[in-house]
């Protein structure tokens, strides 16, 4: 039967050659509900289906934290935000969305009586979007979705909060650019599988807030200092488990899937024993997650050619002795050679004729040929089959039984492998469950081993949590800026109840970014599990990190850059509480100076009040008025960037002292970009 077996789009791709190994391709649907926004998304590659709940004006930060591949959504419901995207838009019917409809779908897919163990309860929108993403998905595969075996809800309280424009600007996985390096991501990805480095990325823009999730991390990459080059070591040969395991569920996987599967399980009964004596609970969890695969292993090195062919079509996919069928099939072919010499031998002998040949060609198949001056000498049994110029050739009862078989059984061992390659991937089914918990637990201890890595080669520190609102960094450095740079000055940053608000002025090239966006890594990064550049480092927990960073304009939503400014700072003023940490660089600066001043004045009594805000904040500016500040306002302490002056020009020395700048070098910065005079 002729039919559409499966369709390609951007959200639904699983094949290898189409994807980036270190990216997941998500699927997103999104649902809206009186001012709720219902999410739901799902990686094909990985098994991933999770649901999630955010305000409605979020849709901005989360689409910036997922970054699907493609979207989905009712044809009643489109966002202006969506239109500018340059993500591929599915517009579905409403009905689709549908919530009794969607949990009805959900209920039969999971094979459950209702939801309830999944934790769903009350996400109405999000369950009516997991609905219209599980029938799409079914849909575009043509199949069911087997490796989709359990839901996931992410809330909003389990992670660091950032909004889009504060990933955008510490540039966690991509530049401001667009570019992939040098970013937070590149800086730190060591992983040596493709599934760690899906996993950092996740980590990196999903920090944890739980304490004890995180010091649970910390204690793991303390542990493998001394052990992650044995670790990496192993998992160097390791696949992608996990995407391989889902090709599986979708019937696509290739054989050199199946053998690159084969090898790398093969590989995981090395590393309990390489972790058996590391002091971290969280280590031998994830070793304790590795399931026994012997099985899943032996059954393919027995069933896998050692190096299969690409595809099943070409034939040498399953491995000698596996079937005895396939072995007599493949035997006809390869012993050919040899019978036809001896038919050959034999019939020389028989004939009397010693310049006969024996002889195959694609048209007429096997012949015995003859000159024309032998023709009174040919057997009573040989029949004529094709007459040329010089030549007679012939054919024998004996030569027309092994044609039929030799040339069939090409035809019958390729049918007979491929079915034997299909009962394989039916058999290897009831292990998927186990090779998505393999392919968890070695990303995780691929990703452990990375920070372990880069702590020992970096001379990061492993930073201390705890319960209280302050942040002291000592002798703090930028992860990327000085991978970067020769010699980078590392600068102490420290939040106390009576220091909340730094103010920091100085020359523009000073590094006020750079310590700003320092400060918000450093503090991401512990919230990941990762030891920190600094020579010491103590946190209390962050609940959200703002920027308000760079200029820009939005033209095609008729915003100025001054616009943009503003709605950025609307969205920390009303958004930020007591245990976020803020970045503010030059508010007020597109407008007239005496309305900056005043903005800019107005924010620092505003966040700066305990009683309204009072957030760890880093606050840059060129309006040395507001120097005078420090000792008016509670908590408000006057910073400025170092430098020294020579004559007519000046070196920045990149140090952050105490005090306010008088100048801001606005001429001599000018002279180095080299203005004419």
């Amino acid at each position: 039967e002729r039919r559409v077996v499966r369709i390609v789009t951007p959200g639904t791709l699983t094949d290898a050659a189409l994807m980036d190994d270190k990216t997941d391709n998500r699927l997103l649907a999104l649902s809206f509900a009186q001012g709720t926004l219902g999410m739901a998304w799902l990686s094909l590659a990985s098994g991933e289906f999770v649901l999630s709940e955010a305000p409605a004006e979020a849709l901005g930060s989360e689409l910036e934290r997922l970054r699907p591949a493609e979207i989905l959504i009712a044809d009643h419901a489109k966002p202006t935000l969506l239109e500018g995207l340059r993500v591929p838009l599915k517009v579905l019917p409403a009905w689709q969305f549908d919530v009794p409809s969607a949990v009805t779908r959900l209920c039969r897919h999971f094979g459950t009586q209702d939801l309830v163990g999944f934790g769903v309860e009350g996400l109405k929108p999000a369950l009516g979007a997991a609905g219209a993403l599980l029938d799409y998905a079914r849909t575009t595969q043509g199949t069911q979705l087997a490796h989709l075996d359990t839901l996931r809800v992410e809330r909003v309280s389990q992670y660091l909060q950032m909004d889009a424009a504060t990933r955008r600007n510490l540039e966690l996985t991509e530049t401001l650019r667009g570019e992939t390096s040098p970013t937070l991501f590149s800086c730190l990805d060591q992983c040596r599988t493709s599934m760690g480095s899906r996993l950092l990325r996740h980590w990196l823009h999903h920090p944890l807030r739980d304490t004890a999730a995180i010091r649970a991390r910390l204690e793991a990459v303390e542990a493998l200092l001394p052990l992650h080059t044995a670790l990496h070591r192993t998992l160097s040969p390791v696949a992608d488990i996990e995407r391989i395991a889902a090709r599986l569920a979708l019937r696509t996987a290739r054989p050199r899937d199946l053998s690159a599967l084969r090898d790398s399980l093969m590989l995981l009964p090395a590393l309990p024993p390489l972790l058996a004596h590391a002091r971290s609970p969280l280590l031998h969890t994830l070793v304790a997650q590795l399931p026994e695969v012997a099985r899943v292993a032996t059954q393919l090195a027995a069933a896998i050619a050692p190096e299969p062919a690409s595809l099943v079509r070409d034939g040498g996919v399953m491995a000698d002795g596996f079937d005895a069928e396939l072995d007599e099939l493949r035997a006809l072919q390869a012993d050919a050679s040899a019978f036809l010499l001896d038919f050959e031998t034999r019939e020389r002998l028989r004939s009397g004729i010693p310049t006969l040949k024996v002889g195959f060609n694609a048209v007429h198949g096997f012949y015995i040929e003859l000159g024309k001056a032998q023709a009174e000498r040919v057997p009573e049994d040989y029949r004529r089959r094709q007459t040329l110029k010089n030549a007679e050739r012939y054919i024998t009862p004996e030569l027309k039984a092994f044609e039929d078989k030799a040339l069939s059984a090409k035809d019958r061992a390729l049918s007979r492998e491929k079915l034997l390659y299909d009962t394989l991937l039916e058999a290897l089914a009831p292990a998927l469950p186990d090779l998505r918990l393999a392919a968890h637990a070695v990303a995780g201890l691929d990703v452990l081993a990375a920070f372990a890595h880069q702590a020992e080669a970096q001379g990061y520190v492993k930073p201390s949590l705890h319960d209280r609102s302050g942040l002291d960094i000592r002798g703090g450095r930028h992860p990327v800026v000085e991978a970067q740079i020769e010699h980078f000055i590392a600068n102490d940053t420290v939040f106390t109840a009576a220091r909340q608000f730094l103010l920091i002025t100085g020359p523009n090239m000073g590094g006020k970014s750079t310590y700003m966006r320092q400060t918000a890594l450093l503090t991401l990064m512990a919230h990941c599990g990762s030891f920190v550049p600094a020579q010491s480092a103590s946190f209390g927990l962050v609940d959200r990190i703002f920027t308000r960073i760079g200029a820009s304009d939005d033209l095609a939503g008729g915003r100025s850059t001054f616009m943009v400014e503003m709605t950025e700072t609307a969205n920390i003023l009303h958004n930020a509480t007591e245990r976020s940490l803020v970045l503010m660089d030059e508010i007020g600066r597109g407008t007239s100076t005496f309305d900056g001043l005043s903005i800019a004045w107005a924010v620092i009594e505003h966040i700066s009040n305990p009683k309204i805000l009072g957030a760890k904040t880093l606050f840059a500016t060129h309006y040395h008025e507001l120097t005078e500040l420090d000792g008016t306002i509670s908590g408000v302490n006057n910073y400025c960037i170092a430098v020294k002056e020579q004559g007519d020009d000046i070196v920045f020395l990149r140090k952050i002292v105490k005090g306010g700048a008088d100048k801001s070098y606005g001429i001599q910065v000018a002279k180095l970009a080299g203005v004419p005079e």
